[in-house]
């Protein structure tokens, strides 16, 4: 039957119908029939510009989105942003363009922000789609040609070869060699081996050997596929879909503020309405009782809260800075501070991904291998001593080293400071243990060229090299690798520990595996075969006969400082949990090795969490500590189960698959070396070492920041409540205000900021990782820290009231009456600043010798504000502006006194509810 007559005759299915298929469960011949294509010719140009006109291009697309402006002014819709918006038209009725100016300006800005944030999930689709951009080789009419990957259709006959951006979503129909890197889709640390065979139909997405998915990478071999899967379609398409479905969270502080902001309006909205009555119903005129309830209105707002909180994060995001962690999202420097769950991707985070080998067994003797990556730094021990291969009894230990890095396609090179592998990770590793060894790849291909390849096919299990051993003897040797099964049926005899020739016992070397495979280990099994000279390799060559010579035990190893940190993370109260594509046992071992799980109930994999109901579901998420082999999904579904539970989550990882979990988490945290694109545009925060450690860091940075926040409003809202208790006493008892509305934006939008500005730089206490997190559902104003507010609120309400009635029953002069009061008032702040702050105790640890810095922040502080209240008392200038009056020293000395007090109600307070 011609292309032509196949590519038109059978092609009905719908593509909704084409979306059922489960075509790794289809022989080659059932797909190439059920797609109307053709095994050896392809599509006819024809048949495939009419599939593009029908299914259109292979491309990403997203969901149509909100246009700009209404997506810009939905971002007003806040309640802080309400309150910032009157109290910017209070501002401008009463004539102060300058605060209104100030007060629009913080608004705008907390837009702005949150416009930007808007637009991640946008960006996140432009990268997927960038993802999977490139080029194809496949045939058509019977002709290889080349063709953007755009241009694909279902149908189309692709070929792949090393270096090779995977196009579509494939099912293969031939392969020869073929290895492919899907790590950044399924998480798999190493690249996988591919089939053509028919597979069952629960074989998870990582399993699946006969197909290859758009924006993976060949590494290693050819093939030929038929496309089965186009643009939203593909694996990573549906991943695109996810990222969309995904609903990004509020963090615990914008949930907490939007919460207080709402409560604060309408406590405004009816103090103010209930002073306009009380007023009104005493007889006093309409425009008295207006500006009265003005004042109050303007009082209760903390117009220098938004200030702080953005001053506060940025502070904790230059810091996390310095500590290797980026962050792209100003709240989620404080959600690290409440995180309860960290969720952590394997590969390269918990791991150094460089694959290393550890263990080795040949000669029936037992070797370790020390120092991790591809750096030739360690030794090869026995019983913990160095290896001396000088003496005798560790040939066979040389022979399989050796065997490893001559049948062995790949290298290391030195360069940028570091060491590079150039080729698979595994070969890396068997260099690098041979290089501990003494051995140098160059000087042994020297000593014995190679003649001849067989390189790994995954039907065959093993790669072949033939080597000159010996010219004058006209002997070659030939040295095989490759999986144990493969290798141990080809082999009769092994070197015993005296590297004398023996009986080979199979079994014990099977013990020998399975015990390296419960470590996590990935095992690889070499032979040799010496023959006489020839020139060419063939697989008859190596059926039977070989001597085997070793085991090599591969793992990924755990970093150290991730290890440490870890263990830090759970002495601070939080969960790690280790999400990975890896394999069950491999995950296991190195969570075992890094304290994070202890027992084989804690690990479950993506086959088991399929079969659970909702239910069972929730259980395993909070329960499980591993969750191997997961798909996408999968792990979405597993932070929305955690999040349900009450959890803050912080996701990490660094391919296609962990984007959506990412995004959907309550801080997501990509790897910014190793990281996908589409990861880092859906993460809250990049890590620029790729390294757990920077996450623990970032943690103890976040949770300083939230204490900063805490002391902040501890300061900020006693004045707000002691100024607006005076006003609301005042017009209830039917006296002169004691503080004027433009007095108060004073005292809001200067003096208190300029106090309140230095406990955003306070350092962080050195106890803040060995306290459990808070918890999530705790409101803003805890009970601790309201009874604080609401002790300084009526201590600065005495000091307020209780000034302006004495200077004006003894004086008779309002304005000097407000001017002690607005300065006995900022006295008691300075008073109560240098009692939360770590000021005074730093002072007293530098004096002590010890090297702990000095916060000079509050002092910076606390001297600006008393050159602006010199200003404002004793400027001519200022007095006709603000209606103040110039004061005498011993009347600023009384306002001092007045405002001392409190610094003993602070240390009562501190007792209950302790701020440091």
């Amino acid at each position: 039957m011609t292309a032509d007559t196949i590519a038109t005759n059978t092609f009905s299915e719908t593509t909704k119908d084409l979306l059922n298929y489960e075509w790794h469960t289809l022989s080659e011949q059932k797909v190439v029939q059920t797609l109307a294509s053709h095994p050896e010719a392809g599509l006819t140009h024809e048949e495939a510009t009419k599939r593009h006109q029908q299914m259109g291009a292979n491309q990403l697309t997203g969901k149509s989105g909100k246009s700009s402006w209404l997506r810009f002014l939905e971002q007003f819709n806040q309640p802080l942003l309400y309150i910032l918006l009157t109290a910017g038209v209070v501002t401008l009725l009463l004539r102060d363009w300058l605060d209104a100016g100030v007060i629009f300006g913080v608004t705008l800005i907390n837009v702005i922000i949150g416009y930007i944030q808007e637009a991640k999930a946008e960006g996140a689709i432009a990268a997927l789609s960038k993802a999977v951009t490139t080029e194809a080789t496949l045939i058509r009419n019977g002709q290889k040609t080349r063709l953007a990957s755009a241009e694909l259709v279902l149908g189309d006959l692709v070929l792949l070869a090393s270096g090779d951006k995977v196009p579509a979503d494939l099912r293969l129909l031939s392969v020869r060699g073929l290895q492919v890197d899907e790590s950044a889709l399924t998480g798999e640390s190493v690249p996988v081996e591919k089939a053509t065979a028919s597979l069952p139909i629960e074989t998870p997405l990582a399993e699946r050997s006969n197909m290859v998915y758009a924006g993976s990478f060949v590494s290693f071999g050819q093939a030929e596929g038929i496309v089965v899967a186009i643009a939203n379609a593909t694996e990573t398409g549906r991943i695109s879909q996810l990222i969309e479905s995904s609903t990004n969270l509020k963090t615990p502080l914008t949930r907490n503020i939007d919460k207080f902001s709402k409560s604060l309006l309408y406590v405004i909205l009816g103090l103010a309405a209930l002073t306009f009555a009380v007023g009104l119903g005493q007889g006093e005129s309409w425009i008295d009782v207006f500006k009265a309830s003005v004042a109050l209105i303007v009082s209760a707002i903390p117009e220098g809260l938004p200030a702080i909180v953005t001053v506060t994060l940025a502070i904790g995001v230059s810091r996390m800075a310095r500590r290797k962690a980026i962050i792209r999202k100003l709240p989620a420097v404080e959600t690290l501070g409440s995180t309860t769950v960290i969720c952590s991707d394997k590969t390269g985070t918990l791991t150094e991904n460089q694959m290393t080998v550890q263990k080795i067994y040949a000669g029936g003797q037992h070797y370790t291998v020390s120092g991790i990556g591809y750096a030739p730094d360690g030794e090869i021990l026995m019983n913990g001593q160095p290896v001396d291969f000088n003496a005798d009894g560790h040939i066979a230990l040389w022979e399989s080293l050796e065997a490893g890095l001559l049948c062995n396609d790949s290298h290391i090179e030195w360069g940028n400071g570091q060491w590079d592998l150039v080729g698979t990770p595994t070969e890396g590793a068997l260099i690098t243990a041979a290089n501990k060894a003494g051995m140098t790849q160059a000087n042994l291909e020297q000593e014995f060229p190679r003649i001849d390849t067989i390189p790994f096919e995954s039907q065959f299990q093993y790669m072949a090299t033939l080597h000159e051993l010996d010219a004058k003897r006209s002997l070659n040797v030939i040295y095989l690798k490759g999986s144990v099964e493969a290798i141990l049926q080809r082999c009769d005899r092994m070197f015993d520990a005296q590297g004398q020739l023996a009986r080979l016992n199979p079994a014990a070397v099977e013990q020998e595996v399975a015990d390296m495979a419960n470590q996590g280990l990935r095992v690889l099994a070499f032979a040799s075969k010496e023959v006489a000279t020839k020139r060419s390799l063939n697989r008859n060559d190596i059926d039977q006969g070989l001597v085997f010579l070793g085991l090599q035990g591969i793992i990924d190893p755990p970093r150290e400082e991730a290890i440490a940190a870890v263990k830090a993370c759970q002495s601070a109260g939080i969960q790690v949990k280790m999400i990975t594509g890896d394999h069950a046992l491999t995950a296991a071992a190195i969570a075992r090795q890094m304290g994070i799980c202890s027992t084989e109930a804690q690990v479950f994999t993506g086959r088991q969490l399929a079969q659970m109901d909702e239910k069972e579901f929730a259980q395993a998420a909070e329960q499980g500590m591993v969750f191997a082999r997961v798909a996408p999904e999968q792990k979405l579904h597993l932070v929305k189960a955690l999040q349900s539970q009450g959890e803050i989550v912080a996701m990490t990882g660094d391919g296609v698959n962990d984007a959506p979990a990412l995004k959907q988490a309550d801080i997501g945290v990509a790897m910014g070396i190793a990281g996908a694109e589409v990861a880092k545009e859906s993460a809250d925060m990049l890590l620029t070492d790729d390294n757990f450690a920077s996450i623990e860091a970032a943690v103890e940075e976040g949770r300083g920041v939230y204490r900063n926040l805490r002391k902040a409003i501890a300061f900020l809202l006693p004045i707000n409540v002691g100024e607006s208790m005076t006003i609301l006493i005042a017009i209830l008892l039917a006296t002169a205000l004691p503080i004027l509305p433009i007095q108060i934006l004073w005292l809001n939008m200067v003096s208190s900021i300029a106090l309140i500005a230095p406990l955003a730089f306070e350092p962080k206490s050195g106890q803040v990782m060995q306290q459990p997190p808070r918890n999530p559902r705790e409101r803003l104003l805890s009970g601790g820290l309201l009874q604080r507010i609401i002790a300084i609120s009526v201590f600065n309400w005495l000091v307020i009231f209780g000034m302006f009635q004495w200077i004006l029953q003894t004086t008779g002069n309002e304005p000097l009456a407000r001017t002690m009061a607005i300065n006995g008032l900022v006295a008691a702040e300075v008073f109560y600043l240098l009692s939360i702050s770590q000021f005074l105790p730093s002072l007293v640890v530098r004096i002590q010798g010890k090297r702990t810095p000095v916060a000079y922040a509050p002092a910076i502080g606390i001297v600006v504000v008393v050159i602006l209240q010199c200003l404002f008392s004793q400027w001519s200038m200022m007095n006709q502006v603000f209606d103040t009056t110039p004061l005498t020293f011993i009347q600023a000395l009384i306002c001092m006194g007045v405002g001392l007090p409190v610094v003993f109600i602070a240390l009562i307070l501190q007792r209950f509810d302790p701020l440091n």
